[in-house]
């Protein structure tokens, strides 16, 4: 009879995912998810089964834990250019004041592993995809208030933010505040 768990395996994922976040999914050392999370290399091979499932579960939760702040986010009273306008500008604010400028972590994973691993490309593009419904959603939502024009296209008008967000993203790596902020405000003037 194995001992029983002693670490909740939720806060393992949540601590994986914060370390995959920052050096990638290669540049994570199995010593460094034990850093990480405090637990032993075996506990984790044993509760998780490979250093892959743990980067998948972690995608998961990144997936999981992004859709509700842009839910959160996106629900707030406003028009849909100012909803959308502070949901980008929260994400270019956590990019910019975390202790590392890291980006998004289903960017990177396609950034990294696109081509070489499909299924991870495959989450990566599921969180992309969720993100442009949530922008349609709001841009509909928007429509029907009478804040965004009946001829611009939902899904389309989705599409592009969502593209203009992944390039903040990644720009929140090495450019400042006040220029991210202008992308964002004339990614918006197109609506």
């Amino acid at each position: 009879m194995g001992r029983p768990k002693s670490f909740e395996p939720d806060v393992v994922v949540a601590q994986a995912m914060e370390t995959f976040w920052t050096k990638g999914y290669a540049g994570t050392s199995p010593a460094d998810l034990a850093e990480a999370t405090g637990v032993a290399k075996g506990s984790l091979y044993h509760s998780f089964g490979s250093k892959r499932e743990l980067f998948t579960r972690a995608l998961d939760l990144y997936g999981r834990t992004g859709s509700e702040l842009a839910e959160e986010s996106l629900s707030r009273p406003g028009t849909a250019k100012e909803c959308i306008r502070a949901h980008f500008v929260l994400l270019v604010d956590m990019d910019l004041d975390g202790p590392v400028r890291r980006g998004c972590l289903a960017q990177n994973t396609v950034e990294e592993l696109a081509g070489r691993d499909e299924e991870a490309t495959r989450a990566a593009h599921r969180i992309e995809e969720r993100m442009i419904e949530l922008l349609a959603a709001r841009i509909e939502k928007g429509q029907r208030a009478g804040d965004v024009g009946r001829d611009v296209d939902a899904g389309t008008q989705a599409l592009f933010l969502q593209a203009t967000l992944s390039g903040l993203r990644v720009m929140a790596r090495t450019f400042d505040r006040p220029v991210l902020y202008r992308i964002i405000d004339t990614a918006l003037a197109g609506f």
